[in-house]
């Protein structure tokens, strides 16, 4: 993996044969972790042996995530995905981030080089069976092997990785999380975005969130939207979060970048990835809390509380958990563009 200024056209490949690869990977890379399932990316294949990797805009979240900033690290996990389906193909991936500041929707050019540098195939394998969910997990603890890998695993991409164990810390990251819930449903634009998202898996856009992740029927989740999109279910909600964060949750993680940049956006997308399908590979799940990084008030907050000296971007919990039914996702035809 390398992070250059400038790319280079380099590759062993024949045109022919790289452009069959890389469509190959990218039906692997949009399985990557979205917010609400939206699936925010685009592919422009450059050249038969490149692609731009890009922004979709048009999925982008403006209540929750006014920057795009949760956007650029789902595309930064796509781009990771990528990358591990081409070790499992034998290639290598050249990633030059955010190559034109003249267009600011290009996050990343890759180039494909003939020979993968390290076997990535135990998370390969992981990639169609990684999950989250919203359910209690067990209260079994992680081996210490496997968080250290994972803590090890950012570092390549310059992000931190804290993982909480601690009850009375849990306890107050459970209380931050439950105050963000109560002032994120007491807002109706809130509501209203998040319910636009819930729909059946059935839905011919192939993207957003089923009912069945809310605890109904898939068939429902058009019920599911409405309660949503009418009433503050906030004290439940912070409520349900909290006796999870308390009661089943073993580890509490924090991803944290040196700065808010596009580019720690977009490394903090590609250490998620590798962490999560780390986690996968040795069937452990995980769960976002999203409000205490969403909030502007609550964010320094939460820096404080994990003592970290980076900027929060990303608030989890793993564990030893149920495993849901895989979310939909758009054929790789509808996110290749010309």
């Amino acid at each position: 993996m390398t992070l250059e200024q400038e790319p280079s056209p380099e590759s062993a490949l024949s045109q022919e044969s790289a452009g069959d690869l890389l469509r190959a990977m990218l039906k692997h890379s949009v399985l990557a972790p979205s917010g609400h399932n939206t699936q925010p990316w685009l592919f422009k294949l450059s050249s038969k042996n490149s692609l731009d990797l890009m922004a979709d805009r048009t999925r982008a979240l403006p209540v929750v995530d006014p920057y795009d900033r949760e956007l650029t690290i789902s595309c930064g996990a796509a781009l990771d995905h990528l990358e591990v389906a081409a070790s499992h193909y034998g290639q290598a991936l050249k990633v030059f981030l955010s190559p034109n500041p003249s267009e600011p929707d290009i996050l990343a050019r890759v180039n494909l080089i003939n020979g993968a540098p390290e076997n990535l195939d135990d998370l390969f394998r992981a990639i169609p069976k990684r999950r989250t969910t919203r359910a209690k997990f067990d209260n079994r603890t992680l081996p210490d092997e496997l968080t250290e890998r994972c803590q090890a695993v950012v570092e390549e991409f310059g992000v931190a990785l804290d993982l909480i164990t601690d009850s009375e810390k849990r306890l107050s990251i459970a209380d931050l999380v439950a105050e963000g819930d109560r002032i994120q449903f007491a807002d109706p634009s809130f509501r209203r975005e998040l319910a636009a998202w819930v729909h059946s898996r059935r839905r011919a856009s192939q993207d957003g969130m089923s009912g069945e992740g809310f605890g109904m029927p898939d068939v429902l989740s058009p019920i599911g939207a409405l309660v949503i999109r009418t009433f503050d279910i906030g004290k439940g909600v912070a409520a349900g979060d909290r006796d999870k964060i308390v009661e089943g949750s073993p580890t509490l993680a924090v991803f944290s970048s040196t700065d808010d940049s596009v580019c720690s956006w977009i490394q903090t997308g590609r250490a998620l990835s590798r962490v999560l399908l780390t986690l996968a590979a040795n069937e452990v799940t995980s769960s976002y809390l999203n409000p205490p990084v969403e909030l502007a008030e609550l964010r320094p907050r939460l820096q404080t509380m994990v003592r970290t000296g980076g900027v929060p971007q990303l608030l989890m919990r793993f564990g030893y958990g149920p495993s849901p039914s895989p979310t939909v996702r758009r054929v790789i035809e509808q996110v290749i563009v010309d």
